[in-house]
């Protein structure tokens, strides 16, 4: 009778180990994701910020944006390729007539992260006089 008490002793002992050492794991890998997903966050707050970087320097500059143009950024996650496309807006009034000096800029991030191709995309009218 005593050789059973002790023997389902060690049970319980091996049984509680298990589950410390499962929920161990389980911590493990949810702080893992927690630290991809802030990477990821911050990754995507950089891009954001080099978006809205550039379309406050098309705001800010005299004259009309480039038609067409493309730099490589280097951010600490890697380099992404900014790519500027301007045209006229098309834009008409009440009397169907088109407005004259309004162009739409589009601005294009594109990085890769983890071998897959990703990117962002923001567009935005420039009035520009004459």
């Amino acid at each position: 009778m005593r050789q059973g008490k002790r023997a389902f002793a060690l049970y319980e002992v091996l049984l509680g180990l298990a589950i410390f050492i499962i929920g161990v794991l389980v911590l493990g890998r949810s702080v893992e994701n927690c630290l991809n997903a802030s990477t990821l966050s911050s990754e995507e707050d950089r891009v954001r910020q080099i978006l809205s970087n550039r379309m406050a320097e098309i705001q800010a500059t005299p004259g009309f944006p480039d038609a067409k143009k493309e730099t490589k950024v280097d951010t600490g996650y890697g380099e992404v390729k900014l790519i500027q496309k301007c045209a006229p807006a098309g834009l008409k009034d009440e009397k169907d007539l088109e407005i004259s000096g309004v162009n739409l800029v589009t601005l294009s991030a594109e990085w890769t992260r983890g071998g897959i191709a990703q990117s962002k995309r923001i567009a935005f009218y420039v009035y520009r006089n004459g």
